[in-house]
């Protein structure tokens, strides 16, 4: 959930290629920190700092990774920064209310579901945040299948969370793309086989899904 810049999509050899993994944050909703700083640190050199000392901190990464609470991450960050605890909380409550769906995503999605490319979700988001967007959002039908770190306790771009993707659906390498808008994630994606697309708007994702989807 951060910055995107250009890149080619990653081909592995010829193979059937009809599965997408998606990306959550940044792709399929919006995510934008500043903004939801802006309120807290009108500064933007302080709001960067702010930024970082949050969602750039271990104890964020944590909570991602299902290792913290909300309470905990809360607790922890009061102490850390000395920021009011009330301010804490309604930060988390606006980043819960921030990732609001991107409408050309969700109408790509909705195309590929319908030539039958088999869809699944793979996200770094604490549990607590993704249950309150499951009730929030419609497009999860879509999905054949949802990984959340916070559910499984791995992260990208560790390795292991996209074995136990690939592993717990039944899915080949070869024939599957990864979607992300992080280049840090992409390429180790790509490093265990997956095709990927570095993602920056939803068009530019489908043009390069086109040149590489067989379905």
């Amino acid at each position: 959930m951060s910055d995107t810049a250009g890149a080619q999509p990653h081909r592995q050899g010829a193979g059937l290629v009809g599965n997408v993994i998606f990306d959550l944050g940044g792709v399929v909703l919006d995510w934008n920190p500043d903004q939801i700083l802006t309120r807290y640190q009108p500064d933007p050199e302080r709001r960067m700092q702010l930024r970082h000392a949050l969602f750039g901190h271990a104890d964020w990464q944590l909570f991602d990774r299902g290792g913290l609470t909300e309470a905990e991450v809360i607790d922890r960050t009061h102490v850390r920064l000395g920021r009011p605890r009330r301010e804490l909380v309604e930060i988390v409550a606006a980043v819960r209310d921030s990732l609001v769906a991107k409408p050309e995503t969700v109408t790509l999605m909705r195309a590929l579901h319908q030539r039958g490319v088999a869809l699944y979700c793979l996200s770094n988001m604490p549990a607590s945040i993704y249950a309150q967007l499951r009730i929030r959002h419609e497009f999860w039908d879509v999905f054949r299948g949802i990984v959340i770190s916070g559910e499984v306790m791995m992260v990208k771009p560790e390795p292991e969370v996209f074995t136990h993707l690939l592993e717990r659906f039944g899915l080949r390498a070869q024939e599957t793309v990864f979607v992300d808008d992080l280049p840090a994630n992409v390429e180790a994606a790509a490093r265990i086989g997956l095709h990927t697309i570095l993602f920056r708007d939803a068009a530019q994702c489908q043009q390069e899904l086109d040149g590489l989807l067989t379905i």
